[in-house]
């Protein structure tokens, strides 16, 4: 079973991290994986970072930029994970835009990362119709689970369709806006958590964007199996670099 599948099936409301690979420095990458897992965290999401993220919002806007100047590359990034799996056993994700991948080679990609040990992708800009018509059967050959993104402007009809086709989490963005941390949560943001808790899907959920502290990462696993924690840990590696990363964890 695919390592993301088995850690949902787990009696626990999950942490899931993001950081972008190569940020702060540029062979960071497994480094912060190792501690991140050392420190309990349940699933990692590893940013691919890109000229252009457009669901970013500054401060991974800015990782991504700082990331790309230290030299990150799709191939250096799939170098520095290449023996991960010596040392790492929960579920790696690579998180980025659809571009880099199509540069690649979509199949070429699917199969470096299955080689390497990676369960799933997240690609905000690669649309589920293109990916269930073009995409969705090299996904299946290697093993690897496609994680969608909705928001509070997704119909319940859409919602309904990533539902049938998905075999992992639903990432429910918080809000209508780029990444970013808050303190609170809004009645619109809560309304639209018990609106999807209320179409009781097959599939679990863990929402994004904005979650920052114990009163978010609480609100948010209140309707759903967990929440990623983002911009939040981005800043707390950018202020502490490496040598801090356990201390971040005030989600318990």
């Amino acid at each position: 079973m695919n390592r993301i599948a088995q850690k949902l099936e787990e009696d626990k409301k999950l942490k899931s991290i993001y950081f972008t690979a190569g940020y702060p420095n540029l062979n960071d990458t497994t480094t912060i994986i190792q501690e991140l897992e050392k420190a309990g965290t349940d699933i990692i999401e590893i940013g691919l970072p890109f000229s252009d993220p457009l669901a970013d919002g500054p401060t991974i806007q800015e990782s991504s930029t700082q990331a790309l100047k230290n030299g990150m590359t799709t191939e250096l990034l799939f170098n520095q994970l290449a023996n991960i799996r010596e040392s790492v056993t929960i579920p790696l994700i690579i998180m980025g835009y659809f571009n880099p991948m199509l540069q690649y080679g979509v199949e070429d990609f699917c199969k470096k990362c299955a080689s390497i040990g990676i369960d799933g992708l997240i690609i905000p800009d690669l649309p589920v119709d293109v990916y269930h018509e073009e995409y969705q059967a090299i996904f299946e050959k290697y093993g690897l689970i496609n994680i969608f993104l909705i928001t509070p402007q997704t119909s319940d009809e859409r919602i309904q369709f990533i539902d049938s086709i998905s075999n992992g989490f639903i990432y429910m963005v918080s809000s209508a806006s780029v990444t970013g941390t808050q303190n609170a949560f809004g009645d619109a943001q809560i309304a639209y958590f018990k609106r999807i808790a209320d179409l009781q899907l097959t599939t679990p959920q863990i929402v994004g964007f904005g979650i920052s502290n114990t009163d978010t990462f609480n609100t948010a696993t209140t309707y759903a199996k967990g929440a990623i924690i983002g911009s939040a840990f981005v800043k707390h590696i950018k202020t502490y670099d490496l040598i801090k990363i356990k201390d971040f964890f005030i989600f318990d």
